[in-house]
């Protein structure tokens, strides 16, 4: 089992702010009269009511429930995970830097692959890590986070931490359970496993039995940015054995996600149905997208997200690419790592199907 960092280990440090919320649920009654929690709660907040409406405006006064309780008795209830075993922070991004801050102190290596997703290796290099990368495994139709690779690193490295998307962003592409299974049997005993869903809900099998487990040595990040439609509200939670989320909660602030975030995710939360629906219109999007391209003879890989992913021959043809498209007012995502310079990602959202939104990029592919 992987170690917490000596200096959280202890008793402490404690939340000097737990909030009302959890105050209330600690003595068991309501506190009606806050009377010192400065909070500019006699606002009156004429403009804010003029702009968007009395029904939001009451949602500003006040911190937001540092547990956020409404959401994971949701999360918990609509997918059977253990509500001990959630903690909700400002989105996954958040979660990933809570991660790290909490579970690898400096200097410690940690690994990842060389173009996933690069908030983590910012967020690694500004906690003071050691950031060892491994190529992807490519050939044709497969650009994939090479498993094998990164249990020789974090062996090699001696590594406190590996962090894997899954499914990966840029590439699209999806490790089955047993593969991630695998994985965490096959790290070091003492290195924790980071393991990025931000794309989970696009998965076909996303509510399997496997999607809801705890699993030790594992902390799991989820987001209501994608098929919940939260981007800008910035709502993710983590998945973890309790004890690991206690010691996330030492090194977390206090009010991560604010009262107007919670109400909105909580909303959103109690019509599931409403994001089935979202989910299956970019799905059937994608595989649009991805039927327009490989009949221009493209190479489209395998996705298992909200968006795909083209192989280009070179990184110069997609570089030029990318810079004729934003040019022409249309941005798709080219990685900025030398090793997927080669890649281009499309978002399946409705506008990317319009004729002549990608013109420059159906040009090159004729």
């Amino acid at each position: 089992m992987p170690r917490y960092p000596d200096h959280l280990s202890g008793q402490g440090p404690d939340n000097p702010f737990p909030g009302i919320k959890v105050l209330e649920r600690r003595l068991g009654r309501e506190i009606p009269h806050r009377l010192g929690s400065n909070e500019g709660l006699d606002m009156p907040h004429r403009a804010l009511r003029k702009h968007f409406g009395d029904a939001m405006v009451e949602h500003v006064y006040c911190y937001g429930d540092a547990e956020a309780l409404g959401i994971r008795r949701r999360l918990a209830d609509q997918q059977g995970i253990p509500l001990e075993a959630l903690l909700v922070d400002a989105g996954a991004d958040s979660l990933i830097a809570l991660a790290l801050r909490g579970l690898t102190p400096p200097e410690t290596p940690v690994v990842s692959s060389a173009g996933t997703y690069p908030t983590f290796g910012y967020f690694a290099r500004g906690q003071g890590c050691r950031l060892v990368e491994v190529a992807y495994e490519e050939g044709p139709g497969r650009l994939a986070p090479n498993l094998d690779a990164l249990v020789r690193a974090a062996h090699r490295e001696q590594a406190g931490l590996v962090y894997l998307a899954n499914p990966d962003n840029p590439t699209g592409h999806l490790h089955g359970d047993e593969a991630i299974r695998r994985l965490r049997e096959r790290l070091p005993a003492d290195c924790w496993l980071l393991l990025d869903e931000a794309y989970h809900d696009f998965r076909k099998d996303a509510d399997s039995p496997f999607a809801a487990e705890v699993l030790p040595g594992v902390v799991r990040l989820r987001t209501l940015s994608k098929a919940h439609g939260l981007a800008g509200l910035r709502v993710g939670y983590a998945i973890a054995e309790p004890e690991t989320l206690a010691v996330l909660m030492k090194v977390r602030i206090h009010y991560a996600v604010s009262t107007l975030s919670q109400a909105a995710a909580e909303v959103v939360l109690d019509h599931p149905e409403e994001t089935r629906t979202h989910i299956d219109a970019v799905l059937a999007r994608r595989e649009r997208l991805a039927k327009h391209f490989e009949g221009l003879g493209a190479k489209v890989l395998p996705s298992a997200t909200n968006f795909l992913c083209l192989q280009l021959p070179d990184a110069d043809l997609a570089k030029r690419i990318h810079g004729e498209l934003l040019e022409a007012g249309s941005l798709i995502a080219r990685p900025a790592h030398p090793d997927l310079g080669h890649v281009l990602r499309i978002t399946a959202v409705e506008d990317a199907l319009k004729p002549g939104r990608l013109t420059a990029l159906e040009a090159a592919l004729r």
